[in-house]
This record gives structure tokens, sequence and C-alpha cells, in this order.
């Protein structure tokens, strides 16, 4: 195996492949990353057994030569190690040679590395997918899906699945839920799918989801989404994502959605935001992190917080209120995270009542919806 390859285009690809590389592995081949050269480029795949990415740095890109391939071949090298050397390389180019016993070889200017390489036949296979399951979405809206769910997710193990955000299809009309049972967010959008295709209980690990966030980020154009029984692959412009999927049922959500309310609040996203910020300066060191919310007829939300040690805050966001006066209380956190998720100028605050869920979404739009439980202060 002998080739040459951009530096820049090989620090991007290790970056991102060494994000599925876990350290702790029962699998000792997997604290590696696997490289193979072809005449289509270089690939490079980490995984965790959970979490797999593969990407390909091709021969040429907008009429660059990327990688000029003399003998292919495979070699698995120590990922951690590896990351750091291509990160502090010096030199444009790298020049990357492989004997018969794996034993690698790295050379950019000065500088020479060598390293023991593994087996490749040890690392483990990519899954196979059969492309009948496959449904097709602009990468900016998955991002944008991901970032509006993906921080309800619990963290505790207790129950597993809930570890996991929900993707639910039906007529081209993808849903992501996620909820750890103190609130839930709700996001939908049409894609592009086969007639007929169905999903219905397929559960990505939040982990997982946030890294596929993550490696979306500089990304553009289209993205295509491929299930399997237990896995599923999410292919990119010369990346594959593949993440394993949690058992077990998710937990039927709609029923806590109110579907009407005793108060109907719309008010400045951007205004009532930066009220619950600062009043949670106030609240962040006590045990719940609570804000109460006072909504009054004449137009106003008054916004209050208080710890016994520390001080209290008291101040009104201007509102227009549809219905009756109410008081509740709720964690900070959890609304900060919901109104940062939210993308539209204004907000519609649904009240039910001083201990039911209540609602949160864009005042413009129906498709995104966030619910939070509030909390007993007495």
């Amino acid at each position: 195996m002998k080739f040459r390859i951009s530096r820049s285009a090989l620090t991007d690809a290790v970056s991102q492949v060494s994000k599925a590389v876990s350290n702790k592995t029962t699998v000792p081949i997997l604290t590696g990353i696997k490289a193979t050269v072809d005449e289509n480029g270089l690939w490079l795949t980490g995984s965790n057994s959970d979490l797999t990415i593969q990407v390909c740095i091709p021969t040429r890109q907008d009429d660059k030569e990327l990688v000029k391939m003399e003998t292919m071949g495979s070699v698995v090298l120590p990922g951690r190690i590896f990351s750091d050397i291509v990160r502090k390389l010096p030199g444009d180019e790298v020049e990357w040679v492989v004997d018969d016993r794996w034993k690698t070889v790295l050379r950019s200017e000065q500088a020479q590395f060598e390293l023991k390489g593994l087996d490749p036949e040890e690392y483990p296979r990519l899954p196979q997918f059969q492309e009948d399951q496959m449904f097709s979405l602009p990468s900016d809206l998955l991002k944008s899906m991901i970032r509006q769910t993906g921080f309800a997710v619990s963290t505790s193990e207790a129950r597993g699945v809930l570890t996991g955000v929900l993707w639910r299809m039906e007529e081209g009309r993808l849903t992501f839920v996620a909820t750890d049972s103190h609130r839930l967010s709700r996001r939908q959008a049409d894609v592009e799918a086969p007639e007929g295709l169905t999903v219905e209980n397929m559960v990505v690990p939040g982990k997982s989801q946030s890294e596929l966030g993550k490696i979306l980020a500089d990304r553009t154009g289209w993205v295509d989404v491929i299930l399997s029984e237990n896995q599923m692959m999410v292919r990119a412009d010369n990346l594959l994502f593949f993440s394993r999927l949690l058992d077990g049922p998710y937990p039927d959500t709609n029923r806590v959605i109110p579907q009407g309310g005793k108060t109907e609040v719309r008010v400045s996203t951007k205004e009532i935001l930066q009220s619950v910020d600062r009043a949670a300066l106030i609240s962040r060191d006590g045990r719940d992190n609570v804000i109460k919310w006072t909504v009054k007829k004449e137009g106003v939300v008054q916004v209050h917080s208080a710890a016994q040690d520390v001080g209290s805050v008291l101040e009104e966001v201007s509102a227009q209120v549809d219905g009756e006066e109410m008081s509740l209380s709720f964690n900070a956190q959890y609304m900060l995270d919901a109104l940062r998720a939210v993308d539209s100028d204004e907000i519609q605050i649904l009240l039910t009542g001083a201990m039911t869920p209540f609602l949160i979404q864009p005042a413009d739009r129906e498709d995104a919806l966030h619910l939070i439980v509030p909390i007993r202060t007495r």
C-alpha cells in the first residue's frame, strides 16, 4: 500500500472519523482507524460498535488531485496517536507506505513517523442495507430537526429507550420526538420517500444523533437515510454514518400533548428568552432551578425567581393574553433549552392548569412544539 495525499484533506477526514473511536472498548481493534486506498481515493473508518463513521477522500475534487495512489491496500492504525500525528505534521502532502506486516511510514517534509499497524481483516465489516428502505431530505433540515429535539432526551439509563430520539414517518411526513418524562420536544417535516414507506418505532441513541448533527455541521445538499432492522445509515457526499438503534417500544407521547387550553399567550421569543435567562441568574443555585410565571389578563407575563441565600428578581414581559389568569413554576433550564430551539420571532404558549403540562410552539407554524411539566412549589 503506497500513496500520497493532501495533508489538509487527511486532517479533516481523520477528525471526523475520530468522533466514533473509543479508547474504552472490549474490542481492541476498535481503538484504531481503518484506512483503505483504492482507485476512488482513501477511505477512513472509525467505530465503537454503536456508531460508525466512514469518510472518503476522493482522488480528485474541484479539479484538484487529493490522492496519488501507487499501490492499493488496507491497514488499521492506532486511532489516538494517528490522529495526533496527522494534526501536527508539517507540509502540504503526506507520503504513506505500508509493508506486508502493516508497518506504516508517514512522511511529510522533514518529519517521518513509523507506526505498527494491525490486520484490517480483523476490523468489523460495515452493515449492509437495502435501498428500498430509504428517504431523503436536505442536510440543513436534518440539522435543524436534530437541534430542536436532541436536548430533551433522558440522561438516565433507567428507561433506556428514552435516551434516544424517536424517528417516525408516515406518508412522507417525518417526525422526531424526544422526552425525559419531564419535558418533550417534537419536530415534523416533509421528506422525499417512496410511496408506502412507513417508519413506526425507530429510536436513535441521543449521543449518535448529536454526533450526526456535528458531522453534518459544514455540509450542504441532500442526505439519504437508509434503514435496516436494528441499524440506520445516513449518506452524504463522501460520508457514511452508521448508528445502532435502541431496542424496545417508545411510549405513546401523543396522549400527553394538550389539544386545547384555558389560556393562550403570544409573546416575543427573544424578550421572554432574555427574561428567563436573567431570572435564572438567581434561581440557578437552587435545588430545582425554579422560575415562576404569572400570566395577567392585562397583557403581561410576570417572570419571578427567588433564592433564600441570593435574592430575588421580578420583571414583566408584554404579551397577548387570551383566557384566565394563571401562575405556574418550572425548571429554568428546560425553558431556556426550549426557547433557544425555537426559530420564530414569536411563540405561542398554551396553558391548561398550574400543574398540567404546558405547550410552547412557534406562533407562525405547527411543525414544532415543546412541552414542559410544571413543578410543585408548595
